[in-house]
């Protein structure tokens, strides 16, 4: 289609018999250039289709790859996300709470200077049946708290990786203190450092 253009235009452009004579180097220079031009044209076409069909063939792998996880892949990885849900509930059904008495202690400062620690604490049980049952235990419970908490500095419980290790202390020691019942969690309702 291009070699048919450029011959329509040369014979539209082909000059008068008078002016023939003067210009001949000049139309063997466009004639090369005209032939030069056609041939990065003709490269440039098969190159053009080498990356237009390397395009297509990855559009064509990424739709296969994607038809395969949705069709194949996609519904497993739902049934499984599924199940997992129902196996490990966030809240579990059958939680209660027992407040333990506030607990006032003197705990030890760097320069000698009296201070004191109130806390007030949650413990999370299994079931609300042992509520009564950590009743009947609370006083080794804060025995088990007093020894613990007079023992701490103020720099312990600074941040929260103070306040998170104090919560893991009161824990194990709350377990071991309530040997029959096992508390899942102490949850810190207040916390005062004077």
């Amino acid at each position: 289609m291009l070699g048919k253009l450029f011959k329509k235009k040369k014979a539209e452009e082909a000059p008068a018999d008078g002016e023939e004579a003067e210009k001949p180097a000049e139309k063997s220079e466009s004639a090369e250039g005209e032939a030069a031009a056609e041939e990065p044209k003709k490269g440039f076409g098969k190159k053009f289709l080498l990356i237009a069909g390397a395009g297509a063939l990855v559009l064509l792998l990424g739709i296969g790859g994607g038809v395969y996880y949705f069709f194949f892949m996609g519904s497993d990885a739902a049934t499984k996300t599924a199940e997992a849900k129902t196996e490990v509930p966030l809240t579990p059904p059958t939680v209660a709470y027992y407040d333990v008495p506030d607990i006032i202690v003197n705990i030890q400062t760097a320069d000698g200077a009296p201070a004191y620690l109130k806390v007030g604490l949650s413990l999370e049980l299994d079931t609300p049946e042992e509520k009564a049952g950590m009743q009947a235990l609370m006083p080794r419970v804060v025995d088990q708290f007093q020894g613990y908490l007079r023992e701490l500095r103020v720099d312990d419980l600074k941040g929260s990786a103070g306040v998170m290790r104090l919560k893991e202390e009161l824990l194990r020691r709350i377990n071991v203190a309530a040997a029959p019942y096992k508390v899942r969690d102490v949850l810190l309702k207040e916390m005062i450092v004077q």
